[in-house]
């Protein structure tokens, strides 16, 4: 699908992902309308030249004003992001909610494109590195549950009306204006107090990171390059860090020497998977290759989270 002069919505597109994608598409000679709650993303980071409207995605009304007759194609990227969200049926049925009214909306108007952006949480504990094809799929956290619930909403409407759908399983995306992950817990934590950083869990996690430039880059790539009625894509890099390397790395950007003090546990949180890496040559097989690594991903990520405080 050639995206330079298309008609684009992105739900979610005050976040970092939908903003730096937003800011892409209009680049590219692309008509963009953002639609956001604002209830995580700021109306500031909506760019210029975008259409934004404050929408509440589980209620129709408001979907409808958004979703239009004349719209190309839909970027679904609103949803609660986080794996510890502290109110689990909120999280699962507005999310799944927000899915569904976007599907029905577009089904109604003859809107027939549609990319959504998953996680990797779907797989839950999975070998590594965790193709595409890996089954069964076993969420260990609501996130991920939701994500995979969406994914079978999407496969539905792919299979059964004649939509195409672009379903994005992304590793851990960093960059800035980032809320809500460990690199930006870090740089908060050490301003509060730059002698001692806690760490949740034993520091061992080691997961694949990937800077959001990066993963606009590979949404635009595998659009423009895949053309199935269901089209779904790992996106993230071939290396991973652990989150004592990522307190390194942001305590060096600092010019600090905290002392770390774990929580301990193999994990964050419950639902926390520890281990993650994501195969990338399905995504590789259609031309698309990452530049940077996960390492030089959150150094980057972290100098621009730094630069901007």
């Amino acid at each position: 699908m050639d995206l330079s002069d298309a008609r684009v919505v992105v739900t979610g597109g005050a976040g970092l992902v939908g903003s730096h994608l937003a800011a892409s598409l209009l680049e590219q000679g692309a008509t963009v309308r953002v639609a956001d709650d604002l209830s995580k993303g700021g109306r500031e980071r909506v760019p210029s030249g975008a259409e934004f409207t404050r929408a509440d995605l589980t209620d129709e009304a408001d979907v409808a004003e958004v979703v239009t007759a004349d719209v190309d194609i839909v970027f679904h990227l609103a949803a609660h992001t986080d794996t510890n969200y502290d109110a689990d049926r909120e999280l699962f049925e507005e999310n799944t909610a927000m899915t569904y009214n976007v599907l029905q909306r577009m089904r109604a108007v003859d809107v027939s494109n549609v990319a959504f952006t998953s996680s990797s949480t779907v797989y839950g504990e999975a070998p590594r590195p965790t193709p595409e094809d890996y089954a069964p799929l076993e969420p260990i956290s609501i996130y991920g549950s939701s994500k995979l619930a969406d994914e079978a909403l999407l496969s539905t409407y792919a299979h059964s009306y004649g939509f195409t759908v672009w379903t994005f399983r992304f590793a851990n995306i960093v960059g800035p204006n980032q809320r809500g992950n460990v690199v930006p817990d870090f740089i908060e934590k050490l301003a509060r107090d730059p002698t001692e950083l806690e760490i949740l869990g034993d520091g061992r996690q080691e997961k694949s990171y990937m800077h959001v430039s990066e993963c606009v880059d590979a949404i635009e790539h595998v659009i423009e390059h895949a053309n199935d009625d269901l089209n779904t894509y790992n996106l993230g890099t071939r290396t991973t860090t652990s989150v004592t390397a990522i307190a390194d790395i942001v305590s060096d950007e600092l010019g600090l020497d905290p002392t770390y003090s774990y929580t301990g546990g193999d994990r964050g949180w419950t639902g926390d998977v520890p281990k993650m890496r994501l195969s990338i040559e399905k995504l590789a097989g259609l031309g698309w290759e990452p530049q940077l690594s996960s390492h030089e991903s959150v150094r980057r990520g972290a100098q621009q989270l730094i630069a901007d405080r």
